[in-house]
């Protein structure tokens, strides 16, 4: 029997979670031989290699790829691709759970059509009340288009080029090609019975810090799609970032020019922003010592560099984009 559709799993150095996917995927309800399951790893991987020839064993159909060097999930999945056998490519990520009738369920929405995608189902556990980060990752459950599942014909991906790889970084790729299937008119369709359950990884503690790098990808998807990024991604800046920074930097004048009312004027529109952005984060979200004192660090935090980060995407990819 040939190979009817192909998995692609970018992974890097997370040989455990990558094995609960794996196991979700060898115990498919397609039949065994009606699909294959690709790993690439984000640059040699010892442990994922190891991990990924031990499962193999069970399932034939699993195969170890890496890239020569680091370059991100979008090169991954672009190499993954490249190598299926399948004229039907998914695609999730290593840390999901895919249903036992996953790839069916694709499989049975597929009619031999050349160019089409699917789309399918994110449920996100979480913790009642949520961590903020919790929080985050549970809008995968509402967003129109993600890698964490998603399917498209061999003959699409290749039509729009695959992935851009210079999202090198796991943010904005996937809305990058979804912003290429739709300018080529390629059928996008939601697929709800082909679930996959994305639980929610432990989190450093201000981790929300760390995350605000991935602007410079919003940079690189607004000049590529700007119409497409401001109806679907974000409508407008966020304002009050803005004038967070600009009160700092007011601050800052006012020690300067040792103007007192100045530094207070500066002072108390950051302090009434700042308070009431830590309100809004911590609104339907846990009320621990510990999430408190980490959402008041971090919204000190996030503002400055969340505008710092655009704005280096966009001096990095030449568009005017705040």
């Amino acid at each position: 029997m040939s190979i009817n559709i192909s998995v692609v799993i970018p992974t890097y150095n997370r040989p455990a979670l990558l094995c609960n996917c794996l196991i979700a995927l060898i115990n498919q309800s397609l039949v065994k031989s009606a699909y294959e399951v690709l790993v690439v790893s984000d640059g040699y991987d010892a442990a994922t290699e190891e991990a990924v020839h031990t499962l193999a064993k069970q399932f034939p159909y699993l195969h170890y790829l890496h890239l020569p060097q680091k370059k991100g999930p979008a090169a991954a999945r672009n190499r993954g691709w490249q190598e299926a056998l399948a004229p039907l490519v998914a695609f999730t990520d290593d840390d999901t759970l895919p249903d036992v009738h996953w790839l069916s369920a694709y499989c049975e929405a597929y009619h031999n059509e050349k160019y089409i995608a699917f789309t399918g189902l994110v449920k996100v556990p979480i913790s009642f009340p949520p961590t903020d980060y919790e929080k985050n990752t549970a809008g995968l459950e509402t967003a129109e288009f993600v890698t964490a599942n998603c399917c498209c014909t061999k003959a699409a991906l290749e039509a729009v080029k695959g992935f851009d790889e210079r999202f090198s970084m796991a943010w904005r790729e996937d809305s990058d090609l979804h912003f290429k299937l739709m300018m080529h008119q390629i059928p996008i369709k939601k697929i709800s019975n082909a679930l996959v359950v994305h639980p929610v990884r432990l989190a450093p503690w201000g981790i929300s810090i760390k995350e605000q790098k991935k602007g410079i990808f919003n940079a690189l998807l607004y000049k590529k799609h700007p119409q497409l990024y401001r109806q679907r991604i974000q409508s407008s800046p966020i304002r009050s970032y803005y004038i967070i920074v600009c009160c700092v930097l007011l601050v800052a004048i006012g020690i300067y020019q040792n103007n007192t009312k100045l530094i207070l004027l500066a002072a108390l529109g950051w302090t009434l922003l700042t308070i009431r952005f830590i309100t809004k984060r911590l609104d339907s979200t846990r009320h621990s010592a510990s999430h408190i004192g980490e959402m008041i660090t971090t919204s000190i935090a996030i503002p400055i560099l969340s505008v710092y980060w655009q704005l280096y995407g966009a001096v990095k990819y030449r568009v005017l984009f705040i």
